[in-house]
């Protein structure tokens, strides 16, 4: 495989292409969201074992309280928004690769 080296100029047109601009938007309309949602849950357990420990203490069945279902609920959310970016990466890795090949063949000469 050979490499092109692009000058700056080419970086600056690759970065203002509109394909590729609509791509980090929509690279970022997916992880931002939910880098505020993941970090958001994640403290929710340790604020809400400190503000509200009562609450937190109540046994949901048997020994597991409310605090324990909560912390075991991160490992799921984990999994889930996992599994979330996976499914949305692939469709991000297709538009990125539409974009190189496009680039390779305008840069080609």
């Amino acid at each position: 495989m050979q490499h092109h080296h692009l000058s700056a100029r080419e970086w600056d047109e690759l970065a203002a292409d509109a394909d590729f601009q609509a791509l980090l938007r929509a690279r970022r309309r997916f992880t931002i969201p939910a880098v505020i949602f993941a970090l958001a849950f994640f403290f929710a357990l340790p604020l809400g074992i400190a503000l509200a420990p009562d609450y937190m203490r109540q046994p949901i069945a048997g020994p597991l309280t409310r605090a324990w279902v909560f912390a075991l609920l991160q490992f799921v959310m984990a999994w889930v928004l996992l599994a979330l970016y996976m499914h949305e990466a692939r469709a991000f890795d297709e538009r990125a690769e539409k974009f190189v090949e496009r680039a390779r063949e305008e840069f080609a000469e």
